[in-house]
């Protein structure tokens, strides 16, 4: 019989050796104030929604953890089974602040990093200079984040508060958030047997690109690709003018270049530009849509010498408002 002194032996614990690397990857998707964590024998799923239209996903896999345990609740077996299924348990599901949980994570970040981290310049996540333009893993870089202490992260279960242990230099602090009830999040779905388009290319030009678009202080992104020229085209429209940035078809530019027809969508660049962070810090893109319009931009992001993590982002398309209907057709005419 168990004590009630007895230790309480936590759902769910993992140990990270990087704080910075939880950081970055969290804050790719830093665009809503919760996110929804689905945590599982094979990691950490973050998700976060913006009004129904933006999805956004980072996962963080159990070998980015030095140490990973995951004891789910296994439903009890029916004695009608000839045979009993292997235990699987289902995931823990629960919500939290997403913003609660990155201040936290910085912590022991000098106060100059916290404000550099936290500005609003949207050149690179924030990362400016030299530091950004030497590459991706410069954003895992100890002078950029000044994070290098041991996380543990543990949860009890379901109701139970999300458990953060943050240890540097022989200072441990213990934070505990508040987790909620999850409310149900509909996943955008990507009809992957109706692909129309699916590039991929350096994260870093797709970066530049959108940044390069932003002069006009566009409200809306239209995407074209055809298999003829030109085969990859962003233009943006907005009060100040519009804009054209187009890709040709090299290898060495778009890696991977699958396009059987013409494509053209349109969608709010305010929801693109809150992918920007990702862009900044990713190696490569994948930029897919299907026949219903529905945007998939993932990013594998190198979080430590060839080990690989993913931040996913999906997009509905831009529904014309009366009286956008001809102004767009005569953009498409003109193409």
């Amino acid at each position: 019989m168990a004590s009630s002194h007895d230790p309480i032996i936590p759902m769910f614990r993992a140990v990270s050796s990087s704080t910075r690397q939880l950081f970055q990857l969290l804050r790719c998707i830093n665009f809503a104030p919760r996110a929804q964590v689905h945590i599982s024998k094979i990691g950490l799923r973050f998700t976060v929604e913006e009004s129904r239209v933006m999805q956004g996903q980072a996962f963080l896999d159990q070998s980015l953890f030095t140490s990973y345990a995951f004891k789910p609740v296994v439903a009890e077996a029916n004695e009608d089974d000839a045979e009993p299924e292997e235990e699987e348990g289902e995931p823990l599901v629960l919500e939290i602040s997403l913003s609660s949980l990155l201040e936290t994570l910085q912590i022991f970040a000098s106060n100059d990093v916290k404000d550099r981290w936290s500005s609003r310049d949207p050149t690179y996540g924030g990362v400016t200079g030299s530091m950004a333009r030497g590459g991706p893993a410069a954003a895992f870089d100890n002078r950029v984040l000044g994070m290098a202490g041991l996380c543990c992260l543990s949860c009890a279960g379901v109701g139970e508060p999300l458990c953060i242990v943050l240890e540097e230099t022989g200072v441990t602090t213990t934070c505990e958030l508040v987790t909620y009830e999850p409310e149900p999040m509909a996943e955008i779905p990507l009809q992957t047997d109706a692909i129309s388009q699916k590039i991929i290319m350096k994260a870093s030009w797709l970066h530049d690109a959108i940044t390069e678009l932003s002069s006009t202080s566009p409200t809306r992104l239209t995407i074209v690709a055809s298999p003829t020229a030109p085969y990859f085209a962003l233009s943006s429209s907005g009060p100040l003018g519009s804009a054209t940035v187009e890709f040709s078809k090299d290898p060495q530019l778009l890696e991977t270049f699958y396009v059987p027809r013409r494509v053209v969508n349109t969608y709010k660049y305010s929801l693109i530009k809150g992918a920007s962070r990702a862009m900044g810090m990713a190696t490569k893109v994948s930029i897919r849509s299907d026949d219903q319009g529905v945007l998939s931009l993932q990013f594998i992001v190198e979080v430590d010498h060839d080990r690989f993590s993913f931040v996913d982002f999906r997009f509905v398309a831009y529904i014309a408002e009366e009286g956008d209907g001809d102004e767009e057709d005569e953009e498409n005419e003109k193409d």
